[in-house]
């Protein structure tokens, strides 16, 4: 079979979207070029230029908000392979298209190349999973793969310090860029070594480590039946952990909601949602509200503007968002 003109792999820079291509590249080490960014860096389908004859992998990346760059792509004659577990309202049908699709709650885009491969580098989905919070998930999928308590718990570490390292509003409040990490980890088959081998990963672990400390001192902005409310000053430390906050947040009374605002110097909030982990659903919902979106666990507003937020507030502690069912997963074609 002929390789294509180019191979471009497109991928959100946190755990799952690095560690998505990290998988598909280790079974089928072609040279690509890779395009990420930072975690709120979403539409990136916009830098990639192709032609007929290209191929292009897609991992976890909103379809919804990427669908004018994938319909370019596919009108200059790119053939796109895409995984996602972002909810998307419709999904285009194409005969260059194949969409792997799943937005329920336990589901990751990691976890859907790694159903694709047939678990060939399963524990490469591990880390994605567990820096995607799907802990209960991954620890499910580890013991049915054989590995122990104290491996788990290095691929979590794994999967926590990669996923750290995408947060932020700009390359400068990040210790490497995504781009970079990326062949740190492609080059090692095995992620348990990870921490022996690459002195990056231990460092951005103490980095997430002392931002976590100075975020729980702050305690809670607001506190409610339905869950709590975290709000962070604009400066480096909050934009990088404000995704890990709300997760270890979330962890900690899995029974309620979370949301980490963190204020920005134009004046606006990004915001941080967590659905509460025993009733993983409605996070995409109220996002959507406000001008954001994610899926049923896990959501985010990148512009909160300030005159919005008593509303946001409300609508958070009311907690209709969490009472609807649960969505089955969507699966696109292909």
């Amino acid at each position: 079979m002929s390789r294509p003109l180019r191979c471009i792999d497109v991928c959100n820079g946190d755990a799952d979207g690095l560690c998505a291509v990290v998988q598909w590249r280790q079974v089928d080490p072609a040279p690509a070029e890779l395009v990420t960014g930072l975690k709120r860096d979403i539409e990136l389908l916009r830098r990639v230029r192709a032609q007929a004859g290209d191929e292009i992998l897609v991992c976890d990346l909103s379809m919804q908000r990427n669908l004018p760059e994938l319909l370019r792509l596919l009108d200059q004659g790119a053939t796109v392979r895409y995984f996602d577990h972002h909810a998307v309202e419709q999904v285009p049908r194409h005969p260059r298209l194949q969409a792997w699709l799943d937005d329920s709650s336990r589901m990751c885009s990691s976890l859907l190349v790694d159903r694709f491969l047939g678990g060939r580098r399963r524990a490469w989905a591990l880390v994605g999973a567990y820096g995607d919070n799907l802990v209960e998930v991954a620890d499910v999928l580890a013991r049915e793969q054989g590995f122990d308590a104290q491996q788990c718990a290095v691929l979590r570490r794994v999967g926590q310090a990669v996923n750290y390292n995408a947060y932020g509003d700009d390359e400068r409040d990040v210790l490497i860029p995504p781009a970079s990490l990326y062949p740190l980890l492609l080059r090692h088959e095995d992620p348990l070594r990870l921490f022996e081998h690459e002195p990056m990963l231990g460092a951005i672990e103490a980095l997430r480590e002392a931002d976590l400390e100075q975020a729980l001192r702050l305690g809670p902005w607001r506190e409610h039946a339905h869950g709590r409310i975290w709000r962070l000053p604009d400066a480096a430390w909050s934009r990088r952990v404000s995704g890990s906050l709300a997760n270890l947040l979330a962890g900690q009374r899995p029974e309620q909601a979370h949301v980490v605002l963190r204020e920005t110097a134009s004046g606006t909030l990004v915001a941080s949602v967590r659905a509460p982990m025993r009733r993983p659903r409605g996070a995409h919902d109220l996002c959507r509200r406000f001008g954001g979106a994610g899926r049923a666990a896990a959501g985010g507003i990148d512009a909160l503007r300030a005159g919005e937020l008593g509303r946001f507030v409300e609508a958070f502690e009311a907690g209709d968002w969490m009472r609807g069912p649960a969505r089955a997963g969507q699966a696109g074609p292909g």
